[in-house]
């Protein structure tokens, strides 16, 4: 089985886990929710802008990854908090795409230039405060 195959069914696989498990155990109130995703998006937002901010290395197609990549985990970690506190049925769906799309492209990304895929790790849901396992490392050589 090819590597690409291979990730693209740990991502449906992922995507399954995250819309069994992205909803908190009691429903919260809409102001909870909404506080909740905004603390938690914060972090990472700013864990997304920290991971682009790249030093040149004068190489295009290096420079490029290094700074999508980052920028695709960042919509990665946004789409599992719309799956987490989220309440539109059609967005969650999208979230979801979100999440198998970005990281096949994140693989995509890495194989071009070379790199290793990063190891499997368990698919990120909602019972992870503070999101830490949802990050993978941010590009080349960060």
């Amino acid at each position: 089985m090819t590597t690409i195959v291979r990730l693209v069914l740990a991502a449906a696989a992922a995507v399954l886990t995250l819309g069994l498990n992205a909803a908190p155990a009691q429903p919260l109130s809409p102001d909870a929710a909404d506080q909740a995703f905004l603390a938690q998006n914060r972090p990472a937002m700013d864990r997304m802008m920290a991971g682009m901010d790249i030093r040149p290395s004068h190489d295009v197609d290096r420079d490029f990854a290094a700074m999508m990549i980052p920028h695709h985990q960042g919509a990665i970690d946004m789409a599992v908090l719309e799956l987490r506190y989220g309440r539109n049925e059609q967005l969650r769906r999208i979230a979801q795409e979100i999440i198998v799309d970005q990281q096949q492209e994140i693989a995509a990304m890495r194989l071009a230039l070379g790199q290793p895929l990063p190891p499997s790790a368990p698919a990120p849901t909602g019972a992870m405060p503070g999101m830490g396992a949802m990050t993978m490392p941010s590009g080349p050589g960060r």
